[in-house]
């Protein structure tokens, strides 16, 4: 049973995080609102407090200071220093900080690689714990991504999680047209991965998605592809590849602040 309480989360914590990032007139927003639902339903919702999680994708790094905040790890105050001068919340996420932050993530590709590593532990030490990482369409482009994949077949960890936040943009275009589409469930698939798809906004594919693959005990590792948008929540920031990028004028926060909370009733 899912508690109904978990899906006010989705507005609450897209308005915090834009305010976070509208104070520090930073950049990064909408590859923060694309995987915000994913995280609900694995960090806030899942997580058990032997199992780990990690942000690979860590430009995404205020989505996950939020969700630690509604956990109680980080609080209010903290909050606010973010991106600021002495913070222990830069734009990437800083190592020996939290106990929810356990690696410093900035350059893609890592984060996979240590939570294959984190399974592998928990395999040898024979517990029930989980090793989540979440990552990016963009980001399974890089050489480590496949590593560690054939690592985590090969010791068939099933304990492993792999979220893939889906949204079809990285850096400096659509993913389709960089190197192809590397986040296909058929790739994923042909390696030896148990593979679902589902709609990365839906927090009940996602949640029912998360505890299905955890009740399949066949050696395989696990991957969630999450079909996603760019700047979820947000009219004029959904698809749009340069809010990767940009920071919010005084305005247009007030704009998101406006969709978010009509879209979410936030």
């Amino acid at each position: 049973m899912i508690d109904q309480s978990i899906y006010s989360l989705q507005g609450d914590l897209r308005l915090k995080l834009i305010e976070m990032y509208h104070s520090a007139n930073a950049g990064h927003i909408a590859c923060s609102l694309s995987c915000i639902d994913l995280m609900i339903g694995a960090l806030i919702h899942h997580k058990k407090e032997e199992d780990s999680f990690i942000l690979s994708k860590g430009h995404a790094a205020a989505s996950l200071y939020v969700c630690l905040n509604h956990t109680g790890e980080i609080s209010n105050e903290e909050l606010k220093t973010f991106y600021k001068n002495g913070t222990k919340l830069p734009a990437h996420p800083a190592a020996n900080k939290f106990t929810g932050i356990p690696f410093a993530l900035g350059s893609l590709g890592h984060g996979f690689p240590i939570a294959a590593g984190i399974a592998k532990a928990n395999q040898l030490k024979k517990n029930t714990a989980y090793s989540y990482v979440l990552m990016s369409d963009g980001e399974t482009n890089e050489g480590t991504t496949w590593e560690a994949a054939h690592f985590a077949v090969m010791h068939k960890l099933d304990n492993l999680i792999v979220l893939i936040d889906k949204n079809g943009l990285q850096g400096f275009g659509h993913t389709k047209d960089i190197l192809g589409d590397t986040a296909s469930e058929e790739k994923w698939q042909t390696l030896g991965f148990e593979v679902l798809s589902i709609n990365g906004h839906d927090l009940e594919q996602i949640i029912n998605g998360i505890d299905k693959l955890k009740k399949s005990k066949n050696s395989k590792p696990k991957v969630i592809i999450g079909n996603t948008v760019k700047g979820k929540g947000v009219s004029f920031m959904e698809n749009e590849m340069k809010w990767h990028y940009l920071p919010l004028d005084p305005g247009l926060y007030q704009q998101a602040v406006n969709d978010i909370r009509k879209q979410y009733r936030a």
